[in-house]
């Protein structure tokens, strides 16, 4: 029990460090593909972004994702603050591995479907509402839908299986970012004359395929 323990936890920490790398792959494919006068603004927001992510997982996202108890027949988690369980209390439940590995495996997957957000707002959003934006998707809508189905809400019981996170977190930013997007609209001058300026630099952004290929 002790080595499965211990086996469990560190393949989740490997596989949570390779997911953090991706957070490298979305700032060079953003900053790759933007004008070069915004590429510094876009390091800035993916670093803040990361940063913002984690600590309202941390506050309350994570105990709201996997809250024990819901009402609203499984729709809606009891929200709470903070760790739950001791790692005893969470081998006695039968999880197999560290509360503290799952909770840095889900908050690089936070980021992730934040990152996804970005990526879709470069260049038209400045960076305190797209922030605000990140706290809000980080503390509630993430912990909500991941809820659904991680946490034991209504997909699961329904028996809904998303093992890797296609619709939990990619689905989740996908529709974020889609909602952003369609709300602030093209970036200005998108549809106007040509100006003749010059976006990005493609090495940057080709440089996030290849890390992509690597570490997933």
């Amino acid at each position: 029990m002790e080595v499965e323990y211990a086996l469990n936890t560190l393949y989740m920490l490997i596989t949570a460090a390779l997911v953090m790398w991706m957070a490298a792959g979305f700032t060079m494919l953003e900053a790759g593909l933007v004008r070069r006068k915004n590429t510094a603004e876009i390091v800035t927001k993916n670093i803040g972004l990361y940063s913002i992510a984690c600590f309202m997982y941390l506050l309350c996202g994570y105990m709201a994702m996997y809250p024990g108890d819901a009402f609203a027949g499984g729709f809606m988690p009891a929200f709470d603050f903070g760790f739950g369980d001791t790692v005893a209390d969470t081998v006695e439940d039968g999880y197999g591995y560290s509360e503290s590995a799952d909770f840095f495996f889900q908050v690089v997957f936070v980021a992730t479907a934040c990152s996804i957000v970005s990526g879709a707002v470069a260049e038209r959003m400045n960076q305190w509402p797209f922030f605000a934006l990140v706290v809000f998707i980080a503390a509630f809508i993430y912990p909500v839908q991941g809820y659904w189905n991680w946490g034991g809400g209504f997909l699961k019981a329904d028996g809904y299986s998303d093992f890797a996170g296609s619709g939990t977190v990619h689905l989740a930013g996908a529709a974020c970012a889609l909602a952003a997007a369609l709300f602030i609209g093209p970036r200005l001058g998108k549809y106007g004359k040509e100006t003749g300026k010059r976006f990005g630099m493609f090495p940057i952004a080709e440089t996030k395929s290849f890390m992509e290929q690597i570490f997933q």
